[in-house]
């Protein structure tokens, strides 16, 4: 897949014949990942440790350079990495680990894209209800020209209708990496659930969950750092961007599936609709909770066309995929289980998305 001359430089078969030198049993790479200023991108680096961690408080608290993460000034740049989350290292293997921090600021308090910090505290205090969370991540792949992977170059693909969940080189256009990055998620332990090929040609889906309170969050945001490895090994790039193409195509959303133990048991129905109708009363709040924005990218996907509704109005409703909440018709039959938040954009920080979720819904705040 990846040609001469374009895509990521190296040879990976070359690569190959240095992952397979033996390791050193009490030395192991921990990599080290973190969200930079800007609320949706990710970073990363590694360090030696000589131990195997068994815990994130295991590993020691490092720092970086936050000037260069649009995190802090120069003059005074130092930003600290706090461990919260361990994963296996599906690209080196072994021992290695992928480590997930917060980060923190000079004086100790977390910086201002750490929405960790906030949520995880919600979880522990909601925790009685047992939140539960599943999120449908939709992705779309692009060449390092920035047009969709696939795509003829001086034009546009048929219409949407033969693409999702499709079949055929004709069809779907990416699939080796969507498996590579399946694997790869199972492998270090995400919680990876499905996925399937979506509306718009190059366009995917991966869901994680179901996951409890912060687990959600830490693990969709270890999945997207994994997918973009993988997508860096086969030279294509990958965007969250709600809208990456303007026109008669499906834009990409992160729906959240959510329920609590009273949802979840016999006549959770009744429990549901609370849910929603608390739901109805804070929907701005919600909106701008749920991209980095504060609504600016969901405003060009939320148009109330393509399996969206309006950014602008609350709606709900059975089996609706143009309501802001969907109650499957499954739960509908059932009277029990989840409703579907469809308003988060592809680009949302789950930690942002559960935690207004909780605090509207069980909180009550």
């Amino acid at each position: 897949m990846n040609v001469p001359g374009q895509g990521a430089p190296g040879n990976k078969q070359l690569l190959e014949k240095y992952l397979t030198l033996a390791q050193p049993d009490d030395q192991i790479m921990a990599e080290y990942v973190w969200i930079d200023g800007t609320g949706e991108g990710i970073r990363s680096k590694c360090r030696t440790l000589d131990f195997e961690p068994k815990k994130p408080e295991d590993c020691p608290i490092w720092n970086f350079d936050g000037s260069s993460t649009y995190q802090a000034e120069g003059s005074n740049s130092d930003m600290y990495l706090y461990p919260c989350a361990l994963f296996k290292d599906p690209f080196r293997g072994g021992k290695n680990m992928l480590v997930l921090c917060e980060v923190y600021k000079y004086n100790k308090k977390p910086a201002e894209t750490n929405r960790r910090k906030t949520c995880n505290e919600v979880m522990k205090q909601a925790a009685a209800s047992v939140p539960w969370f599943g999120i449908e991540q939709e992705y779309t792949l692009l060449d390092y020209d920035g047009h969709p992977f696939g795509w003829p170059k001086n034009g546009f693909p048929g219409p949407q209708g033969p693409y999702y969940c499709g079949v055929g080189s004709n069809k779907v256009y990416g699939r080796d990496i969507v498996e590579a990055h399946y694997r790869a998620c199972l492998y270090a332990g995400v919680k990876i659930s499905g996925c399937n090929a979506e509306v718009m040609p190059a366009q995917w889906e991966f869901q994680v969950g179901p996951c409890e309170g912060i687990d959600m969050g830490d693990h969709l945001w270890i999945a997207r750092y994994i997918l973009h490895r993988v997508a860096e090994d086969f030279g294509v790039i990958v965007t969250l961007d709600p809208k990456p193409m303007e026109g008669d195509w499906n834009g990409a959303g992160a729906h959240c599936n959510y329920s609590t133990k009273q949802m979840r048991e016999p006549g959770g129905i009744k429990a549901i609709e609370d849910a929603i109708e608390k739901l109805s009363k804070h929907h701005v709040r919600h909106i701008k909770a749920y991209d980095p924005r504060e609504g600016k990218d969901n405003e060009r996907r939320l148009t109330g066309r393509h399996e969206t509704s309006s950014i602008h109005d609350f709606s709900a409703g059975v089996a609706n995929r143009g309501a802001s909440i969907r109650i499957p018709r499954q739960v509908a039959e059932d009277q029990n289980g989840y409703l579907e938040d469809r308003r988060p954009a592809s680009n949302c920080d789950p930690y942002s998305v559960t935690e207004v979720l909780v605090r509207t819904t069980i909180l009550s705040e």
